[in-house]
Formats: C-alpha cells, structure tokens, sequence
C-alpha cells in the first residue's frame, strides 16, 4: 500500500517501434495503498473523498453518449500514479513490450496516486476517457459502483491460477473489475543485531512482543514503531490487529476491535512506543527504524529498497504477532489494480483487455516483482518469485492470509476509514478505546 514522491503530472508515448525511455533508478521511501501510500500500489496515503453522487454524475452517461472525441485505432492510454521515476521507467518498459506485442501504441500517463480517481472523473466528464486505469484497490468500488468499469471476465480474462483473496482484491460484488499484477502487505521487521545482542527471539503473539518492546526499549532506541496517523497509512497498519483479534469493520465499536486499540495503546504506556507515532506516516516509520532509533517496525515490501541501500543494516521479516498462538494473522492486501473504464466502444475496451492481458502476465509480473519487492499475484509466478527472495518467504506467507479492505464495505470503506482515523487520534491521546470507537461506528454508519 505506498505513495510515490510529489511530482507533476507526466506523459509518454511507447509506440511498437520506439523503445523505452530509461527509467533512473531512485530510493524508493513511500508511505498503501496501502499511496498504498498508495495502500494500494506500494503503501496507502491521503486522498480527496469524492461523493459517490459526484461520482455517479460523471460517468453514467460515458457509456450511454459512447466516446466524445474520434480516436487513433492504434493509440491507447493508461493512466496510472507511477509518477515516481523507477515506477515510471518499469512501467514503460512494460508498456514497450505489451505494445509491440499487441502491434499499437501504449501512451503512459501518470499523476499522484492522490489525483488518480479526480484525473479519471475529469476525464468522464470530457468523455476523454484512457483506455486502462490502475487504481489503488480501495478506490475501484467507487468507480464501479457508478457503472464506469467493465467485467474484465468478459473481455477475456481468466482468474486460473489467482488466489481467492487476491480475486476480491480487485472485484466488487462478486464482478472481476481489476486484475492485479502484485500485491503487498504489511509484516513484521526486525534488527536482527539487536535481537540477536539482547539474546531474544522474534515473537510471534501479542505478548511476546509486547514484552519484547519494552527489553529492547532503552535510551533513544524505542521497541517497536509503527504507523498510527489520521491519514490511511494509520488505518492500513490498524487492520492486522483488528482482524487477527476477531475484528471486522462492519462492527466498529466491538470488543475485538477495542481489544486491538487497546494494544496499542498498552505499547505506548509501555514507552515501547513512541508518542510521535499519532504523526508519523509508513515512510517515518521506516526512517526511525533505518536511523537505528527502533528495533522492530511495522511495515511493507515498499521499504525494501531503501532499507537495503544501507548495507550495515541487518535487518529479518517476519509475520505479525497474533493475539495467542494458533491464531493466523490476517494483514491488509495492498495494490493497485488495472481496469477497463466503460466507454461504449466495446472494439477499444476489447484491446484494453488484451493490454491487461499482457502486463499481468505471469513473466510481467515476475518483472515487476523483482523490481518492487511486491509479491506477484499469480501463484505459478509467486512460486518462481519465492524461490528467487526466500528472505522474503514470509512476506509471501502474510499475503496468502491477507484480504482486501472494501470486500465487506465497498465504497463504503472511505467512511470506515475516516472513522478509524478520528478514534486513533482520540485514543491513543488519552480518550478511551471503547468511546472513541462507539463514536467511529456511529460516523461510519451515516457515512459523514
């Protein structure tokens, strides 16, 4: 679930016959998203809450006016929030391939994950829709909703071979509106030289790390870090405890889900965590756990990058801690999925399908995994993956029990989300768990 680095907005065209601009390399430190924090690409992040009134206005009668402007028959559009300059030239590399496959022209336009859902009703509204959207997972019920996505099955393609979970990643209501080349998660890291130096294991339930936290929590050094700020990162990191404690974010203000806060807040009580974490974002986290000033830290593939540009850092991965032994611990899948907006034009929404076809294939996802760490969605090509990062063997082993945020709620998530956020800022400053959550589930509910 992570967000790219703030940039303008920008375009490329891949024709058949032009090869890629070269991507340059840079650290990737995104905060879903899960902008992931695209919470859904790499990490999750803020983003503009859009009506769904708003929503439905704008793309109802796409399909029923057909596209506004004539287009080139060899020229299609995906706009995506690869804005950073790595995503960017992976995807252009992608794109290249895909489009000398297919033999047209594939224009990459990408903007902030942020703007990704306004760039796309923008474009409803203009009937100028792009031919293939990769939106963050938890925004495609919003979209879909309104009647502005098309049934990926009917274009062709096959969920063989994806796993039940990651098929309602990217499907609303039980229709395949988004293929998702690789997923992420959330996991467990640890400094395996400071484990290892106060003689202790990594732990595996609630009290193990607890009690870990507070051993390893010494001078500047705090025991644990993790995201628990008003924005998506918070809730993205929320969700593993909330779920593997017996949680659901239909029922906010349950015991299992007050148990959960409660953790929380029994590790800052602790002084295992830091006060700051109401403040700090997925990408903080990271650069406290790098600065040496936590020894574990809650986070996501997206981070892999930079933690390994630090060759003194010896870092493990591990699943998260579970309430009791024998529970499975149930993380936030974190995505970006690829969609077919419905124009009308079923001849450009057909080739739209055959670009998705090609870019989550299974040796495109193998690419784009060994690129950004993120785990492949296919299970044949996650096979191939896991033998090529065993370190990471436990990542993968997160994403087989992880799930998607909206299965449950739909485009009702926003409302979830923005409750969740509220009560953490109220609970871990003092008010009680089960307060603040009675209040979440109320603004839930009325959807405010």
């Amino acid at each position: 679930m992570s967000e790219n680095k703030p940039r303008a907005e920008r375009t490329q065209t891949f024709r058949r016959d032009q090869p890629p601009l070269p991507g340059k390399a840079t650290t990737v430190t995104a905060a879903p998203s899960a902008n992931v924090t695209r919470a859904g690409h790499r990490s999750t992040g803020r983003r503009a809450v859009v009506p769904f009134g708003v929503v439905t206005a704008l793309v109802a009668g796409v399909a029923l006016a057909g596209c506004g402007q004539q287009r080139d028959g060899h020229v299609f559009t995906v706009l995506n929030s690869s804005t950073d300059d790595s995503y960017h030239g992976w995807d252009a590399d992608t794109l290249s391939r895909c489009g000398k496959q297919l033999g047209i022209t594939i224009e990459q336009q990408s903007v902030p994950a942020a703007q990704v859902m306004t760039k796309s009703l923008r474009m409803a509204s203009s009937k100028s829709l792009p031919d293939v959207i990769q939106f963050d997972a938890s925004e495609m019920p919003t979209f879909a909703e309104a009647g502005g996505l098309v049934d990926l099955r009917t274009l062709g393609l096959s969920t063989e071979d994806v796993p039940r979970g990651i098929v309602d990643f990217g499907s609303y209501r039980g229709t395949y509106y988004g293929a998702a080349r690789t997923v992420n998660t959330l996991a467990l890291f640890y400094r395996k030289d400071i484990l290892d130096k106060a003689g202790l294991q990594v732990p595996t339930t609630w009290a193990e790390m607890k009690e870990t936290a507070k051993k390893l929590t010494q001078g500047k050094q705090y025991g644990i870090a993790l995201s628990a700020g008003g924005a998506e990162d918070g809730v993205f990191q929320f969700t593993p405890f909330m779920w593997s404690n017996g949680g659901d974010e239909t029922e906010l203000d349950s015991k299992n889900v007050a148990g959960a806060l409660d953790y929380w807040k029994g590790l800052l009580k602790d002084g295992s965590l830091s006060k700051s974490t109401v403040n700090w974002t997925q990408a903080d986290v990271n650069d406290q756990f790098m600065a040496g000033n936590a020894a574990m830290m809650i986070n996501g593939p997206w981070q892999v990058e930079t933690l390994n540009s630090k060759k003194s850092l010896h870092w493990g991965i591990a699943q998260i801690p579970v309430p009791k032994t024998g529970d499975k611990s149930v993380g936030p899948l974190g995505g970006a999925i690829l969609t077919v907006p419905n124009t009308g034009d079923t001849a450009r929404e057909k080739t739209a399908g055959q670009i998705i076809q090609c870019m989550s294939s299974e040796k495109e996802q193998i690419t784009y995994a060994r690129n950004s760490w993120m785990v492949p969605a296919n299970e044949k090509a996650a096979a191939s993956w896991r033998k090529e990062v065993p370190e990471l063997d436990a990542l993968a082993d997160q994403v087989a029990t992880a799930r998607s945020r909206t299965t449950k709620v739909g485009a009702g998530w926003s409302s979830v989300s923005l409750a969740l956020q509220s009560a953490f800022q109220s609970a871990l400053t003092g008010q009680d768990s089960a307060a603040a959550l009675k209040k979440a589930q109320a603004r839930a509910t009325s959807g405010n």
